[in-house]
């Protein structure tokens, strides 16, 4: 390993092997390390129950605790904080992903129309069978998911179709599939009709140890998928042109970057609702946070995706202690504010370079 300076002049550390990382990128994913674990620990000390971190510590210590204490520790708090961060994670890096295929800075899971294929193959599932096992359930959002795709990758043609072809036929495909959605949730009845609202707003409230154990496979293969695809979404960003003339094989790797994309949006949409525009806020926070491109982008995207929304859990359970807030509103009151915040500062940054 030996420290160097890019082209445009930024340090950099090379390795032996050909892997190049930019000294920013490394400090900014440190700073967000740091920061979700500060956020987890102030997260288990949000809550009615009056415990937290030093007890935490003391019950792993095996130090008795009281049954109350250790239920809002053990049973609530830490599966909402874990799988809060790993279905942030998940829609992020699709939001990141499905920006690089498209070129367009828009692009989610939400907006390609992959979370309401999920979400609509859900609630048909639940509206003729209520009492559906959470395998059913899953099975049917990633059954909607990759039709979505599918049917995305059909309409637009070959290798050669653009990415903005590909966004706007996924608006309409999302169009069509919101409309659906919302006779459904107009003629079920009212019961179920109000469990499928609450849901569709983001909840964690059913997030559980085996919930977990179920989203840690893909939370591993995302990592494996990042290194090994991570460098296919810089060709990306360059166009669909350039890719190809720079030997990226492009047939091959834009269907298993969507397909991917599809499964990560699937597994959140199933384990906590979906959660509207963490993929467009994570990736664009993540930026201005520090410019990064490749595996670099696609891997701080993820974690401010996470933080996000492991953020809006606690302010939730903080905030509103009676009252469950839904995870997409807590996220709007962090992220929205944040992402304006840094629109504005990147706009003063570049009347200040002219």
């Amino acid at each position: 390993m030996r420290s160097a300076r890019a082209i445009d002049g930024r340090r950099v550390l090379r390795f032996s092997c050909g892997l190049e990382i930019r000294v920013g990128n490394l400090a900014a994913a440190a700073a967000l390390l740091a920061g979700a674990i500060l956020l987890a620990l102030v997260s288990l000390g949000s809550g009615i129950t009056e415990t937290g971190f030093r007890e935490f510590l003391r019950f792993l210590a095996g130090e008795p605790a009281s049954a109350d204490q250790a239920y809002a520790l053990w049973t609530v708090r830490l599966p909402r904080i874990v799988m809060g961060f790993m279905a942030g994670w998940a829609v992020a890096l699709a939001g990141a992903m499905l920006q690089s295929i498209t070129r367009n800075p828009l692009a989610d899971p939400g907006l390609l129309g992959l979370s309401q294929g999920s979400m609509t193959t859900i609630m048909l599932l639940l509206v003729f069978v209520p009492a559906a096992p959470k395998v059913a359930v899953a099975l049917a959002a990633l059954a909607g998911g990759l039709a979505v795709a599918l049917l995305l990758l059909w309409l637009v043609g070959g290798e050669r179709a653009s990415g903005l072809a590909i966004l706007l036929m996924g608006i309409a495909v999302e169009t069509v599939l919101s409309s659906v959605g919302s006779l459904l949730l107009l003629y079920t009845p009212p019961e179920t009709s109000l469990a499928l609202a609450d849901w569709m707003a983001g909840s964690l409230f059913q997030a559980n140890w085996n919930a977990i154990a179920t989203f840690a496979p893909l939370f591993c293969a995302s990592l494996l998928c990042l290194f090994l695809l991570g460098r296919a979404t810089s060709a990306y960003d360059l166009g669909n042109e350039f890719a190809m003339a720079l030997g990226e094989p492009v047939r091959r790797s834009r269907p298993l970057l969507l397909i991917f994309a599809v499964l990560l949006s699937a597994s959140a949409v199933t384990a906590v609702g979906p959660l509207t525009f963490l993929g467009v806020l994570a990736p664009q926070l993540a930026g201005f946070l520090s410019p990064a491109t490749g595996r670099a982008r696609l891997f701080l995207a993820a974690l401010t995706g996470g933080i996000l929304v492991v953020a809006a859990d606690t302010l939730a359970r903080s905030v509103v202690r009676d009252l469950p807030l839904p995870i997409g509103l807590g996220l709007t009151l962090i992220g929205v504010p944040l992402f304006i915040l840094a629109l504005r500062l990147q706009a003063l940054r570049r009347l200040q370079l002219h």
